[in-house]
Parts: structure tokens; C-alpha cells; sequence
């Protein structure tokens, strides 16, 4: 079963965009099952920042994080700075030896903790909608690392 973690940062107009694409993308995508996008997974019950909300969206992220099978993960430049969050969860999923799919619309740079983590680099998200989940075809980034 393909269960995929949707790493991504969702705080700009733009980035909130490049995110939606990407779960069309997973969507369309046959040989996916199911996929957690922590952007829909906010509750409508808890204060935003708040303690309680806080505890919730960490554990939350953390339980879907362990029981994706693949991680998909948005890297979003701004200057040479990528989201702290979607960072944090490429390295969960490197250290915990799930395979990660890196998708870079945004600039030709990559740092090197992500290009050497990754199993698979594409810089299209209509690539995403018929990349085959179930065989993990593998590649390696070609491009400037910092």
C-alpha cells in the first residue's frame, strides 16, 4: 500500500497554490492510495498557536510522518532558506529510511543534506501525477548544491 506523507510549506498564496497542485497531482496518480496533507489536517476546534493546538499538530504530523510508506516533499526556496517544518520532516524521513520524493519548481539550487537524502528529484509536479509509487524508480540531483 502507498501511503504518502505530503511534506510542504502552505503559508503564502503561492506556496498554498504549488501545494494544492501537488494533491491533484497525488490524486490523479493510480498507483497511490492515500496521502496526508498536514494543510488539511488543521483543527477547526483549537486556537491557532495555542498549547493544546500546538501538542495536536506535532503528534498529528509525527503519526502520519511513521506511518507513510513515502515521503513527498515540496522544497520551496526563499534566498537559500527552505521551510523549517518541511526540513525538519525530509529528515524524519531520511532517518527513518523512507524513501523521499523532492519536487523543486523554485531555483536551480539544492542543499546537499536534501540532494544526497533523496530517492527521486523532479522539478515538475506534472511529473508527480505519473511517477509509478509502487516500483520507486530512483535518480540523483544534477545541479548546484550548497
Amino acid at each position: 500500500m502507498v501511503n504518502i506523507y505530503l511534506a510542504s510549506p502552505f503559508f503564502s498564496e503561492e506556496q498554498i497554490d504549488r501545494v494544492q497542485r501537488v494533491e491533484q497531482a497525488l490524486d490523479r496518480n493510480k498507483t497511490v492510495d492515500t496521502y496526508f496533507s498536514p494543510r488539511k489536517a488543521d483543527p477547526q476546534d483549537l486556537e491557532i498557536g495555542s498549547l493544546p493546538w500546538r501538542d495536536f499538530i506535532f503528534k498529528n504530523d509525527i503519526k502520519h510522518l511513521d506511518e507513510a510508506t513515502i515521503v513527498v516533499a515540496v522544497v520551496d526556496y526563499i534566498d537559500d532558506h527552505v521551510d523549517s517544518g518541511t526540513a525538519y520532516e525530509i529528515g524524519y524521513a531520511h532517518a527513518h529510511k523512507k524513501p523521499l520524493i523532492i519536487i523543486q519548481e523554485k531555483g536551480p539550487k539544492l542543499n546537499l543534506m536534501i540532494s544526497e537524502s533523496l530517492t527521486y528529484y523532479m522539478n515538475s509536479i506534472d511529473e508527480l501525477a505519473g511517477y509509478d509509487f509502487t516500483n520507486l524508480k530512483s535518480n540523483i540531483f544534477i545541479g548546484d548544491v550548497f
